[in-house]
């Protein structure tokens, strides 16, 4: 029998920049919002300058997410990146992204060249997560 879908919106977590919950939740699976390198503490700031800082930026806040909805990095299965600056910013990105994960264990993934973003980011990134299995 399916569980209701659960709607998350993290407390601490960045402003959304548009109608959307933080997460949603269907049998265990997560999926999380694209996060953008807004500061959860100021939505206003200006972006972190650079791919590098804006990738820490949105790493940072999946994991703001993904922690209130009781889960961690190693519970995410599949990735989506979007680059607006793909042939300058691939490689710095996958620098500071691939960091976030102990080696041989890196998720899923796709990489997408995009002509734009909310708030002019450089990049966005979303997750797919799984609950473990109560036993």
């Amino acid at each position: 029998m399916d569980s209701p879908t659960k709607f998350w919106m993290v407390e601490g977590a960045p402003t959304p920049v548009a109608p959307f919950s933080h997460a949603t939740e269907q049998d265990g699976w997560v999926f999380v919002t694209g996060q953008m390198p807004t500061f959860p503490e100021d939505d206003g700031a200006p972006l972190p300058e650079g791919v590098v800082a804006q990738t820490k930026r949105v790493m940072d806040n999946l994991i703001l997410v993904l922690k209130g909805t009781g889960l961690g990095l190693e519970h995410v299965l599949s990735v989506r990146i979007y680059l607006t600056e793909f042939k300058r910013d691939y490689a710095a990105m996958n620098e500071t992204y691939s960091a976030y994960f102990p080696p041989g264990r890196l998720p899923a993934r796709t990489c997408i060249g995009v002509t734009g973003l909310a708030r002019d980011a450089l990049v966005e990134i979303d997750f797919v997560a799984r609950r473990p299995a109560q036993t």
